[in-house]
């Protein structure tokens, strides 16, 4: 059942781009229990919102609308709420890894009664992480607003002679100790990949590339300085565009697994995954994204003939 008022729950930033935008479509009544880095996501996309507490979202709404989060079980809560109340509950997944995880609290599985999908990728994994659950495919209303975003954004560059790298950091390390308390789980941490990357820039054949370093929103400041301060190449620490407009202004977008290479794609960058060798292979399903170690074998497998 999904009709009447939606209790629309989000916390973490991905889930919020994908249930604000589908928000921007729906007309009918909702009420909001935003925690987190969805706040700002919302605010951002829809105005200022009117947010009230997880309970008074689900008592006076028909039904469950929520994201998925590995910072916060806001909305395993609201799923476990909502079966209390005997209310439909559905979950918009917004990636394609981690689908069991994020519905892990305190070692028990809480599933909605549906899941929602916005891609055949994404459906195809849900399918089989969930067998007997409701895998239902929705036109992604997150991609169909980054379209129209790189449409009303002027493609060319501010400086048309340099060649500037994007990087879009993520908290890779931070999650695998939050989640398997191990910071090398996944064989590598953001550090590693973006070093990595710096020591291998030569695969991308320009002399003096600019790299911008887009933090993710969880990191600190000054995360990367170190890296940043002891490297001869030309680094600096974005601030102040979004990411729609760095990625405008990119000729080459690069990070490990992040929902910014997606977005990149959908704007036609090339997109290279900087996950060093060893590390778990970038989850992301798309065939259009390259991959630093084999662009660095077949760098010095031609250097060598």
């Amino acid at each position: 059942m999904t009709e009447g008022r939606i209790a629309v729950v989000s916390h973490d930033a991905g889930g919020a781009e994908i249930l604000s935008s589908w928000l921007r479509r729906y007309d009918g009544p909702y009420s909001l229990a935003l925690d987190g880095p969805a706040a700002g996501v919302f605010q951002r996309k829809l105005g200022n919102c009117s947010v009230v507490s997880l309970t008074e979202a689900i008592e006076e709404s028909d039904w469950v609308l929520c994201g998925t989060s590995w910072q916060s079980s806001l909305e395993r809560q609201a799923i476990m709420q909502a079966k209390s109340a005997g209310k439909h509950s559905v979950a918009f997944l917004d990636h394609w890894v981690n689908y069991s995880e994020r519905f892990l609290e305190q070692g028990d599985m809480v599933l909605p009664d549906e899941i929602w999908v916005g891609d055949e990728h994404a459906q195809k994994i849900a399918q089989t992480h969930f067998p007997d659950l409701p895998i239902n495919l929705q036109t992604n209303p997150y991609f169909e607003d980054i379209k129209l975003e790189f449409e009303s954004i002027s493609q060319i560059k501010q400086d048309a002679a340099s060649f500037t790298v994007l990087y879009v950091c993520e908290p890779v390390r931070e999650f695998a100790l939050y989640k398997y308390g191990d910071e090398r789980f996944f064989g590598y941490t953001e550090e590693d990949a973006l070093l990595f990357f710096l020591e291998n820039i030569q695969v991308l054949g320009s002399p003096e590339p600019v790299i911008n370093l887009r933090l993710h929103p969880t990191e600190a400041k000054g995360k990367y300085d170190q890296i940043k301060n002891s490297s001869p190449l030309n680094i600096r620490v974005s601030s102040g565009k979004t990411l729609f407009e760095e990625i405008a202004e990119a000729d080459v977008v690069v990070g490990c697994a992040s929902m910014a290479l997606v977005v990149a794609l959908l704007a036609k960058k090339r997109v290279i995954s900087s996950i060093p060798s060893g590390g778990r292979p970038c989850v992301l399903p798309f065939s259009e994204i390259e991959h630093m170690p084999i662009l660095v074998t077949d760098y010095r497998n031609s250097a060598d003939g």
